[in-house]
């Protein structure tokens, strides 16, 4: 599990090391201070007390002796430094003065712990915004076909949610993980060096609490990995609501709806609920564990002292369980810091899936040089499928669009008339086969110059959540205002773009959703004339509409279409009787090709399909 906790931190800890660096020097300080003033209680003990009556001479340190008579002699010369000053100035003298030592090494001890602390929020949320930005990324290199098996609310949640258990469970984790083991690597230092049979004791007694709390951590990251599949579950079907209410209204299965999220959700919350109680049961086991350590050494050291066997005093030895308590806590943040990293890392096994998924569609190595459309697009021998396992979506095709020329596919639905388009500016990877612009293979062209040539309208209109300007220059730097509206009037755009209440800056809503299925097609053509593209590709532009928009955007589209090569899918045969050439696919392959009149003379499958469109 650590294991993959580095790795994963590796990955994005590069830019955060000063900050790792700077909260290990803090914390290291910290414990240090912690240690030495809580050194101060003992001659506060023994003055308040007066447990020690024995008389203390100065003896230098012979630093060639061994470790024992070295530790024996520094604390001898600290006794008689102590009883010194109490002699010379008085017993309350002195308790003022390692009071006052000791509010100010706590006062330093605690800066540096809060410092410590305050240099990891910027590594926290950076790693988790490095993240998000990661994946968004990720997002739109990765070809359409990813997002056909991937349902949309999961990657939604796996970008929110899943990123937000990052920097709360793994991200955080990392503060207590450098905090944790200096406190405790200090303070066994420090007990060691006061007792080692003591110590040795404890360390016996450490690991089985350690035991103890893995086995209940062990089911935490499936435990955790079941709730965030589940909340994604969650997002995915609030989606789907919110992009049905429609359907769901108009087949009045609210209710339905209803029931299935509330198994989802009463799904999320049993699990939730679950993790919840195992994650909370970490501190009492330590608490309680802790305590069973605290009274164990007690007895055992309370033993040796009664029985003379042990080589510290009484007040040097209720340091030592001050220092024992001390780490019983960053035992307990240790263990719930583990209990923490699992969670995370489901997440982040949630969050890879996305990192990690194979995008076939890569940018050559060294690309040929594509600036413009010259010659022609041309289609040899192309076969494509999803997966390798999958049946043939399109088989051996071969087309040939020479430049100003308007080509026209039409076929059934399911035929692969869009996988077909979608092939030529490389939204799909060709299975066989190869797509030439101009003779240059298009995967051997640089992405960005090849769909700089090509201008998209599709059957649905995709447009933003902002305004008219911004929806029409979407993707064109540096256009003015006389050329958006040069473009929304070829569109048919203009006239009701002017009426709205604030023009071109008029928020359309979400998708559009405060324009009609006209109006939304116009602007997304008004977007293709500013791109102004020598390639034009049209996904049954018109196929949505009523007449009457039908006619305003046919229109448009004519105008679009002037002077341009162009690759229309139709599904109205009237809109494409006047296209250069027509090609019939059927189950993927092409069964005919000609112009509307030759196709309709040879009485085969496009003839069946301009008589069933006639009656």
């Amino acid at each position: 599990m650590l294991k993959q906790f580095f790795e994963v931190l590796g990955r994005y800890i590069r830019p955060y090391k000063s900050y790792l660096v700077g909260s290990v020097g803090l914390n290291f300080l910290s414990q240090v201070l912690n240690v030495f003033s809580f050194a101060a209680l003992i001659p506060i003990l023994n003055i308040l007390f007066q447990i020690d009556s024995k008389v203390y001479t100065y003896q230098p340190v012979d630093w060639s002796q061994n470790f024992d008579t070295i530790k024996n002699a520094l604390i001898n010369d600290a006794y008689w430094k102590v009883a010194q000053m109490t002699q010379e100035d008085g017993a309350f003298y002195t308790l003022v003065v390692f009071g006052i030592a000791l509010i100010v090494m706590t006062g330093i001890k605690t800066a540096a712990y809060f410092a410590s602390s305050a240099v990891m929020i910027p590594f926290r949320t950076g790693v988790v915004k490095d993240i998000r930005l990661e994946v968004y990324n990720k997002v739109l290199r990765l070809p359409l076909s990813f997002f056909s098996e991937e349902r949309k609310g999961d990657i939604v949640a796996r970008m929110s949610s899943d990123a937000q258990v990052v920097e709360t469970s793994l991200t955080a984790s990392v503060d207590m993980l450098i905090k944790s083991p200096i406190s405790i690597v200090v303070c066994f230092v420090t007990m060691f060096l006061l007792s080692w049979q003591l110590t040795l004791f404890v360390l016996l007694a450490v690991p089985v609490l350690g035991y103890l709390m893995g086995l209940v951590s062990r089911k935490l990251k499936r435990r955790s990995a079941d709730v965030q599949t589940l909340w994604g579950q969650i997002m995915t079907e609030l989606d789907e609501t919110l992009g049905g209410l429609r359907i769901i209204k108009a087949f009045i299965a609210e209710k339905k709806m209803s029931a299935r999220f509330r198994r989802t959700n009463e799904a999320y919350v049993a699990a939730m609920n679950g993790m919840a109680i195992r994650q909370s049961s970490a501190h009492p086991m330590s608490e309680f564990m802790g305590t069973i350590i605290i009274v164990i050494v007690l007895l055992f050291g309370g033993w040796l002292i009664l029985g003379n066997h042990s080589p510290i005093d009484a007040a040097m030895f209720i340091y030592y369980l001050v220092i024992l308590y001390s780490v019983i806590n960053p035992l307990k943040e240790f263990s719930k810091a583990l209990y923490n990293v699992p969670q995370g890392l489901a997440s982040m096994d949630r969050i890879d899936m996305i990192l990690k998924a194979e995008n076939p569609i890569r940018e050559p190595a060294d690309p040929k040089p594509l600036s413009s459309f010259e010659k022609g697009i041309e289609l040899r021998d192309v076969s494509f499928k999803y997966s390798s396992d999958g049946r043939d979506i399109l088989k051996h095709i071969n087309l040939t669009v020479p430049k100003g020329k308007t080509i026209a596919l039409v076929g059934q639905s399911g035929s692969g008339k869009s996988t077909l388009v979608d092939l030529i500016p490389r939204y799909h990877e060709v299975t066989s086969g190869s797509i030439t612009i101009d003779g240059k293979d298009v995967r051997e062209v640089s992405i960005p110059a090849l769909r700089s040539l090509i201008g998209n309208v599709n059957q649905e209109a995709i447009l933003f959540n902002d305004t008219f300007y911004n929806n029409i220059t979407f993707g064109v730097e540096n256009a003015t205002m006389e050329e958006v509206i040069e473009a929304a009037r070829i569109a048919n755009a203009h006239d009701f773009i002017i009426q709205s209440e604030k023009g071109y800056d008029t928020m359309i809503g979400d998708r559009g959703g405060r324009l009609s299925g006209g109006q939304r097609q116009r602007i997304s053509i008004a977007r293709a004339i500013l791109k102004n593209p020598p390639i034009l590709i049209l996904d049954e532009a018109t196929s949505a509409l009523d007449t009457e928009s039908e006619r305003l955007v046919q229109e448009a589209l004519e105008r679009l279409m002037r002077s341009r090569t162009t690759v229309a899918i139709a599904h109205r045969l009237s809109t494409i009787r006047n296209a250069d050439e027509i090609y019939v696919l059927h189950e993927g392959e092409i069964v005919e090709r000609g112009t509307h009149e030759e196709l309709l003379a040879r009485g085969g499958y496009y003839k069946k399909l301009h008589d069933m469109q006639s009656l």
